[in-house]
């Protein structure tokens, strides 16, 4: 072989063997440079230079990604987001090359490769994607590796640098931490006029409110004839974005459907698959010009349950000759979280909203005071008491365990929210996880499906006492609850540790199986007894009772607060 093909095989390919692995290692002589690590969330503006290559990781299309476009995409797109829904990634993550690109209209939505992206009017820079050619990655071990002869050796070439990040991304305010969705009016009852007046209130709300990463996330409904959901909780995290969105909408006409708006965002707006952040308060504040063309009532009592804190901000109230055209004079009081005068604000017309900017923003923000975030889902502290004698046996004992999962995952178990612990006992008594020690559902039924059968005897009072100092020394009144579940007669006396625990504010459901006698799960059980007490001749009937005892729950929890 003359030197030439040497080289050239050389230029090709490189074999080199590392502790049995081989590593195929193109050394064409491009401009490639190195690849750069980001997130499922990293956007293109956040790219510091053109041409970047960017190393996305894994699962990218099964997390919440925000993507504008089809083919160019807007430069607040997901890069990893878009690179699946362009089809040059898939699911195991990957390189991809960002082009930057001016900004432009219309921007096409669509579906692809399981992402959705969405349409957008107008944006100030975009960027375009293509798979990378001959990127070097670095590798680093600390095996020992087989040295190339002499001749064979590259020349060293300076290390690359890495591009640096300048962390420009706004954290917004921490003590505002909201999921706000905003309906705006934009019906033929406001008119073009009042309806730019209004975008530039909603724009100098939004920025007092100082989005952020961790401070408040604002979506944006418009109430016409249909709700339009103009964008999401976590398109626009940052203020710049989040005040170029609210200055392109378009005006839409047709009636004041505020009631249809409210019901949209309740069923669809604050989910997880959507923006909607666990744990996280949720504010509905509703802009209406005049008075809404259709009913408020059932959509404001949805919004409640749900734990949505509903805001009023009406704009010039009918006159009185105009009282006649008004359908619900009650409208006002019917639609917010609570008729108290805190969740309502009048502002007599839309050429003075200037000096409400700030007040109106204090209220949203004032966290005490959301009321309707309150909810049997997201305030109760439930402590499991679980019998795991010998009659119960190892397959019953796992579906106890398959029931209180259940019951588990109805509630929004987090940091700020519902709380989970469990006791399991027999003659002795054993702390399988306190309510603090596991901050969101997944970790909590997983910790639940993992615990250990004990065996052995019954001493459901002994556990009560137990389950109800070490469960709920730290937790407020009125929110506590325990489910005792067992399968038989209890050995010690089960009225006096049960009735403590009732003078603690705890509120005790027995749920009995098999031979658990009556008498026993009454005397544990709060008042009335026969909404508190539970049974099934079968373990496998266990799961028929979640429905009833979850809502037992929310109904001590709704009389009590």
């Amino acid at each position: 072989m003359d030197n030439d093909s040497g080289a050239e095989m050389f230029h090709l390919s490189l074999l080199l063997p590392l502790t049995g692995l081989f590593l195929l290692i193109s050394s064409t002589s491009g401009s490639d440079s190195a690849a750069y690590p980001v997130t499922c969330g990293t956007r293109g503006a956040d790219l510091p230079e053109d041409g970047l290559v960017a190393l996305c990781p894994p699962d990218c299309s099964r997390r919440t990604v925000s993507v504008f476009g089809t083919e160019t995409y807007a430069s607040v797109s997901s890069v990893c987001g878009a690179a699946v829904h362009r089809g040059i990634l898939g699911r195991a993550g990957g390189l991809v090359r960002v082009h930057k690109l001016q900004g432009r209209r219309d921007y096409e939505g669509s579906y692809a490769h399981g992402v959705r992206s969405l349409a957008l009017s107008r944006w100030t820079a975009s960027f375009s994607l293509t798979k990378p050619v001959n990127v070097p990655l670095e590798l680093t071990s600390d095996t020992s590796t087989t040295p190339l002869p002499a001749a064979a050796r590259p020349v060293a070439k300076k290390p690359l640098k890495k591009p640096s990040v300048k962390k420009a991304l706004t954290a917004g305010n921490k003590d505002c931490q909201l999921d706000i969705a905003m309906v705006i009016d934009s019906s033929k009852n406001i008119g073009h006029r009042r309806f730019n007046l209004q975008k530039n209130f909603v724009s100098k709300l939004a920025a007092m409110l100082r989005v952020g990463s961790t401070g408040p996330h604002v979506g944006l409904i418009q109430a016409s004839d249909s709700p339009q959901t103009e964008f999401l909780l976590t398109n626009y995290t940052q203020p710049k974005e989040l005040l170029f969105a609210i200055k392109e909408l378009a005006y839409l006409g047709g009636d004041t459907n505020t009631g249809k708006a409210i019901m949209h965002a309740v069923e669809t707006f604050f989910g997880q698959d959507r923006g909607g952040r666990r744990g996280h308060p949720r504010v509905l504040m509703v802009l209406i010009d005049g008075w809404p063309s259709d009913d408020l009532e059932r959509a404001a009592m949805l919004a409640r349950e749900s734990g949505i804190n509903v805001f009023l901000v009406s704009v010039a109230k009918p006159a009185p000759e105009e009282l006649a055209m008004v359908r619900d004079k009650d409208f006002v009081k019917k639609s917010v979280c609570r008729d108290n005068g805190f969740f309502s604000y009048p502002i007599s017309s839309w050429f003075s909203t200037t000096k409400h900017v700030k007040p109106l923003a204090q209220k949203l923000c004032s966290l005490d005071h959301l009321l309707c975030s309150k909810t049997c889902y997201n305030s109760v502290n439930i402590g499991f008491l679980i019998d795991g004698s010998s009659s119960v046996g190892e397959g019953n004992f796992q579906l106890v365990l398959d029931f209180l999962a259940a019951v588990a995952t109805s509630f929004e178990v987090s940091d700020v929210g519902a709380r989970i612990g469990a006791v399991q006992f027999t003659y002795d008594q054993r702390l399988e996880f306190g309510l603090f020690d596991h901050a969101n559902k997944e970790e909590t039924i997983d910790a639940l499906r993992r615990i250990p059968y004990m065996s052995g005897g019954t001493a459901t009072g002994a556990a009560i006492s137990y389950a109800t100092q070490s469960l709920f020394r730290r937790a407020g009144p009125g929110r506590n609850f325990l489910i005792v579940v067992t399968d038989g007669q209890s050995y010690d006396d089960v009225r006096l540790p049960a009735a403590a625990a009732h003078r603690q504010g705890v509120t005790i459901y027995s749920v009995g199986v098999a031979w658990a006698p009556l008498d026993d799960l009454n005397a544990m059980s709060s008042e009335p007894k026969e909404s508190h007490t539970f049974f099934s001749r079968e373990f496998t009937g266990l799961a028929e009772l979640v429905p009833l005892l979850v809502r037992g729950v929310c109904k001590d929890f709704t009389e009590n607060n």
